[in-house]
């Protein structure tokens, strides 16, 4: 025995006490889940037709990072517009391996600033663009 525990306090058992109250409550659960089963499966809701993955409402709209993608798909060909970011991508992560000889003059960096500034605004007002049609 320990110190804090004196011979004569009455202690409950784990098992079977403790088994059976949990298994009560455990059973209790798994009836009140079948009832909520067997009322869903007696009388089905059906709120609104089911749904048809082919017809996109007009109103639905996706996450912010992602109408330029959205954009962009609203007016090339999907294939095209689906490729087209994924292949931009794949330029980005290759680029550096592609060109890593040091500048010589400050014309390149002028130009990659330039070119960066010009996607980068192209980005923004696609996104702009997805947000208020």
């Amino acid at each position: 025995m320990t110190e804090n525990t004196s011979p004569d306090e009455k202690t409950i058992p784990f098992y079977p006490d403790h088994v059976t109250n949990e298994a009560k409550v455990a059973l209790g659960i798994g009836v009140l889940l079948i009832i909520i089963g067997v009322i869903g499966l007696s009388v089905p809701l059906g709120l609104q037709p089911p749904a048809d993955p082919m017809d996109t409402p007009a109103h639905v709209k996706p996450e912010w990072y992602f109408l330029a993608l959205y954009q962009i798909i609203k007016f090339l060909p999907k294939s095209t517009g689906a490729v087209l970011p994924v292949i931009f991508a794949i330029l980005v992560m290759i680029w550096p391996f592609l060109d890593n000889k040091p500048d010589k003059t400050k014309k390149a960096a002028r130009v990659r600033f330039i070119v960066t500034a010009v996607l980068m605004v192209i980005l923004i007002a696609l996104t702009v663009w997805g947000e208020v049609s």
